[in-house]
C-alpha cells in the first residue's frame, strides 16, 4: 500500500472540538433509512447527517455535494473466521471511500510485518513500571494466539482482511485506535494493587493452562447482548480498567470517525471489535456527546505508588535495625558478624531468584554481589542490575518478542531471551526483598539480642545524644 493511501488518526492535529461547534452543524434526527440492530447481524448501519456537506460553488450540481457522509460499523470477534467473511463481504458490497480499522500505527506496522529486527531497549524495559507493561502485553498476546490457534484463525485476521480489501478496492485505510502503549500504561495506572495481582495471576494461569476452560460459541460472540454482558461483568470487578480499555477508546475512535466524515460525500466502513460497537454507535448518534480526547492520548503522570512505599518501608526496617544495633551498644565484632549474615542471606536469595529464572552465571553473580546494597537504597533494585547483565550476554531482540507469542510450553518460554530478562529481574528483586526481612530476623537471632530490649536501649541512647535523656 502506498503511504498516501494510509492515514493515521494520531497524526491529525489539532483535535476536532465537538463541544464548541455551532449548534446547526449536526442533525438531531436520524434519517428514515437508518437501521440499528442490538442482537441481529454483526453489521449495523449508521446513516446520519453527522456533518453537513460543504456548500456547492456556483454552477455546480448539488446532487453529490448535498449527500451526507455515511458510516457503516462492522463489529467483529478478533479470532473469528465468520468476522473475516463479514468484513470482506461488507467492503466488497459497499465499495467505501475509507476503511477505518481498530488499529494504531505500531499495531498496523506489526500486522503488516514491517517491524524490523532490532535490539529491545532493555534499560527502558527495566525502568519502574515498564516491565509490567511488557509482561501484560506478552501474556495477553500469548493467550490470544493460543485461542486463535484453537479456532484456526490468525489473530487480527479481520483487520488484515479489511486492509487487503481496502487496497484491492482503492479505498483509503484510516487507523482510528489509540496507541497501544498509551492504552496499556493508562490501563495499568488505573488498576488497584489487588486488581493488578488478580490480573497477573489470571493471565499466568491462562498461559500455563491452569483452571477450567469454557466453550465459546463463535457464532454468538459478536452478538451485542453477549459482548455487553462480558464488558459489564469486567466493569463490576475493575471499572477503571474498563473505562480505559473500552469507554475511552470508544470516544477516541468515534471522534476520529466523525472527523473523517467532515465535508460529507464519503462512505466509511469501520471495522471494530464487537465490544466497541455499541459505545461508538452511541457517540455517532449524537456526536456532541463525544468528550474531549486530549487526556486520552497521553500516558498518565506518575502518582502515589504502593510498591515505592513498600520499598521505602523495607529499607527503613533494614537501616533502622542497623542503627538500633549501633545505638544499643552492640560490640563491633558482633556487628561484623551480623553484617556478614545480612550480606549472605540477601545475596543467596537474590541469586537463587536469578537461578530459578535460568539466568546467565554472570547475572547470578551480579544479583549476589549487589543485593545487600540495593536493600539499603530504595532507588536501586538488585533485579535491575541482574536484568541488565542478563541482557548484555543474552540480548533480546524483536524476534524474541514475536517468538514469545508463538511459544506453547513453559520450557520454551524460559529459553526466550526477552522473557528470561524480565524473569531474572523480577525474581532477583523478589529474592532480595525476602532476604531483607529474613536477614533482619537472622541478625537478631545470631547476635542474641532481644528486639524489645534493643529498641529500648536504642531509643535511650538516641535521646542521650540529643540531650534529652
Amino acid at each position: 500500500m502506498k503511504r498516501d493511501n494510509l492515514s493515521d488518526s494520531q497524526e491529525k492535529v489539532p483535535d476536532y472540538d465537538h463541544t464548541s461547534s455551532g449548534a446547526g452543524i449536526y442533525s438531531e434526527e436520524v434519517s428514515e433509512g437508518s437501521s440499528f440492530s442490538s442482537s441481529g447481524p454483526t453489521e449495523i448501519q449508521v446513516v446520519k447527517e453527522l456533518i453537513p456537506s460543504e456548500k456547492p460553488k456556483l454552477g455546480e450540481s448539488t446532487e453529490e455535494t448535498d449527500r451526507p457522509s455515511e458510516i457503516i460499523l462492522v463489529g467483529t470477534a478478533h479470532v473469528s473466521e465468520k468476522s473475516v467473511r463479514e468484513v470482506n463481504e461488507t467492503i466488497e458490497r459497499e465499495r467505501p471511500d475509507i476503511v477505518a480499522v481498530e488499529l494504531c500505527r505500531p499495531r498496523y506496522e506489526a500486522i503488516k510485518g514491517n517491524v524490523k529486527n532490532a535490539d529491545i531497549p532493555v534499560k527502558e524495559l527495566l525502568k519502574e513500571g515498564k516491565v509490567y507493561f511488557y509482561l501484560v502485553h506478552m501474556l495477553l498476546a500469548h493467550i490470544q494466539k493460543k485461542f486463535a490457534d484453537e479456532m484456526g484463525v490468525q489473530p487480527g485476521a479481520e483487520m488484515i482482511s479489511a486492509i487487503e480489501a481496502a487496497e484491492a478496492n482503492g479505498a483509503q485505510v484510516l487507523l482510528i485506535d489509540r496507541d497501544v502503549q498509551v492504552t496499556l500504561q493508562r490501563f495499568w495506572s488505573k488498576m488497584g494493587f489487588v486488581e493488578k495481582l488478580k490480573m497477573l495471576g489470571g493471565l499466568i494461569a491462562a498461559v500455563l493452562g491452569i483452571g477450567g476452560t469454557q466453550e465459546i460459541d463463535m457464532d454468538t460472540i459478536t452478538n451485542q447482548d453477549m459482548v455487553s454482558m462480558l464488558v459489564e461483568e469486567f466493569r463490576d470487578s475493575s471499572p477503571n480498567a474498563v473505562k480505559v480499555l473500552i469507554d475511552e477508546r470508544d470516544a477516541y475512535m468515534a471522534n476520529n470517525l466523525v472527523r473523517a466524515a467532515v465535508g460529507g460525500n464519503k462512505k466509511i466502513v469501520a471495522v471494530v471489535g464487537a465490544g466497541h460497537r455499541a459505545g461508538i454507535q452511541k457517540y455517532l448518534e449524537n456526536p456532541k456527546t463525544i468528550p474531549s480526547t486530549n487526556y486520552a492520548v497521553e500516558a498518565p503522570k506518575k502518582k502515589f505508588n504502593i510498591m515505592k512505599l513498600f520499598g521505602v518501608v523495607v529499607v527503613a526496617i533494614a537501616i533502622g535495625t542497623f542503627a538500633l544495633l549501633i545505638l544499643s551498644g552492640v560490640p563491633l565484632e558482633t556487628l561484623a558478624i551480623a553484617f556478614g549474615w545480612w550480606f549472605i542471606i540477601n545475596g543467596v536469595l537474590s541469586a537463587a531468584g536469578a537461578i530459578i529464572a535460568r539466568g546467565h552465571p554472570y547475572s547470578v553473580l551480579t544479583a549476589f554481589s549487589v543485593a545487600w546494597l540495593t536493600s539499603l537504597n530504595p532507588m536501586m533494585a538488585a533485579g535491575w542490575f541482574a536484568g541488565l547483565t542478563e541482557a548484555k550476554y543474552r540480548s533480546p531482540t524483536t524476534d524474541d518478542f514475536k517468538e514469545l507469542v508463538e511459544i506453547e510450553t513453559t520450557s520454551d518460554m524460559m529459553q526466550n531471551n526477552l522473557f528470561r530478562v524480565v524473569m531474572v529481574a523480577a525474581l532477583a528483586n523478589l529474592g532480595s526483598m525476602i532476604g531483607t526481612f529474613l536477614g533482619v530476623y537472622v541478625m537478631l537471632q545470631v547476635t542474641g539480642i532481644d528486639p524489645q530490649e534493643m529498641i529500648r536501649n536504642g531509643i535511650s541512647a538516641g535521646l542521650a545524644v540529643l540531650g534529652m535523656g
